[in-house]
């Protein structure tokens, strides 16, 4: 029986690619596999595809069929029979892979030539404690790796591009098989020629040296959303690094670090303050000014007021990060009580110390605040 052409076995022309033959092999691999197809004649459908593959996917065997036909292999081409049980092996596992997703109890491989979302980037913004309650813009620069611009990112010289691995045939792995005294067995590694890539660069780019990518400053404009606590991260899209093999680029992370205000106490939405109230106000009441994180605003101190008192000044505090309002501020009044009173403020409190059913006998001044007093040190 005549030798069939391996090019129209494939399916492909004489000048087709390593890609477009890997292609083609692994479409008609999943079609005719007797796993999956249990038609008359697709096993045998099946080892002659891979009986083709064998020979065309490697440079030497095709220029030697090219010139000499099926003969100019010696034979070479018959691995899909008795040698390896199914010569695609690697190719098979990802065709396997992508059927089942399990690849019928192996490892679940990443097809390595396929577009691979870039990798995450966490930068962490210190900013005041005011711009965390109004908001900003502000602008951030970091270093990423970005997509080449000489080679758009396939790592190969202009005019060039990557070749298909001719070792593991663009799967990234070798399968190995050893006898031991248990039997047959076989084991998965790496390609040591690809090392992985599942392509090969037989021109790499002069700017970026075959990587795809070079390390490149972005700048980025961030709007900080009023509102934003201590320790919150927000997830800015596509500004990590870049993709592999046409992948989109990964996302960065900015985890907010606020500095803490003099004035104010913040937890969560609530703002906490104290304000100083004099003896008067607390006992007569008074309407006095007290800042928050929007202004001034008046407070109303009620006659009675104790010591410590706490008052809620509704929606005072920040701003929900949602929208929505704000949350409240909670102040506490300090009644300060004078350090030193003059005569008058004194005969005052002894009045009403009288007036209150009450009696305390004052302490005086020592001798050396009485000299004090008369040299005029105070």
């Amino acid at each position: 029986m005549a030798q069939e052409d391996y090019y129209k076995v494939l399916g492909v022309d004489r000048n087709a690619s390593d890609e477009d033959i890997s292609k083609a092999y692994r479409r008609l691999a999943k079609k005719y596999h007797p796993d999956l197809n249990h038609e008359p004649g697709a096993e045998e459908k099946y080892k002659q595809v891979n009986d083709a593959y064998e020979v065309l996917h490697d440079k030497q065997k095709r220029a030697q069929y090219d010139q000499f036909g099926a003969a100019g292999v010696n034979g070479q081409g018959g691995f899909g029979g008795a040698g390896q049980g199914f010569g695609g092996f690697s190719d098979f596992g990802d065709i396997f892979n992508d059927i089942f997703g399990a690849g019928g109890g192996q490892r679940q491989r990443v097809d390595p030539t396929a577009p691979q979302k870039g990798q995450d980037l966490d930068y962490t913004l210190t900013i005041d404690f005011m711009d965390a309650i109004n908001g900003k813009k502000t602008q951030v620069s970091y270093n990423r790796d970005e997509t080449c611009p000489t080679c758009n990112g396939t790592g190969a010289e202009r005019g060039t591009h990557p070749i298909t691995c001719d070792k593991c045939h663009g799967s990234g792995y070798m399968t190995i098989t050893q006898q031991s005294a248990f039997g047959v067995i076989q084991r998965q590694t790496v390609c040591d020629k690809c090392h992985g890539q599942g392509v090969i660069i037989e021109h790499p780019c002069n700017e970026c040296h075959g990587k795809g990518t070079i390390e490149a400053k972005n700048t980025i404009e961030v709007d900080i959303p009023a509102g934003i606590d201590n320790g919150q991260t927000l997830r800015y899209e596509a500004q990590g690094e870049a993709g592999k093999n046409g992948g989109p680029y990964g996302d960065l992370y900015i985890s907010y670090r606020i500095k803490p205000s003099k004035e104010f106490e913040r937890r969560g939405t609530t703002i906490y303050t104290t304000v100083p109230i004099s003896f008067a106000q607390a006992a007569l009441g008074d309407d006095i000014k007290v800042k928050t994180v929007h202004g001034e605003k008046e407070l109303k101190i009620p006659a009675g007021t104790q010591p410590n008192s706490k008052f809620t000044m509704r929606g005072e505090g920040v701003p929900y990060l949602r929208g929505g309002g704000n949350g409240d501020q909670i102040t506490t009044v300090e009644v300060v009580i004078p350090k030193k009173v003059n005569e008058d403020q004194k005969e005052a409190l002894l009045d009403f110390v009288k007036a209150s059913g009450e009696s305390i006998t004052p302490q005086g001044k020592g001798f050396f605040e009485r000299l004090k007093d008369k040299l005029n040190l105070d």
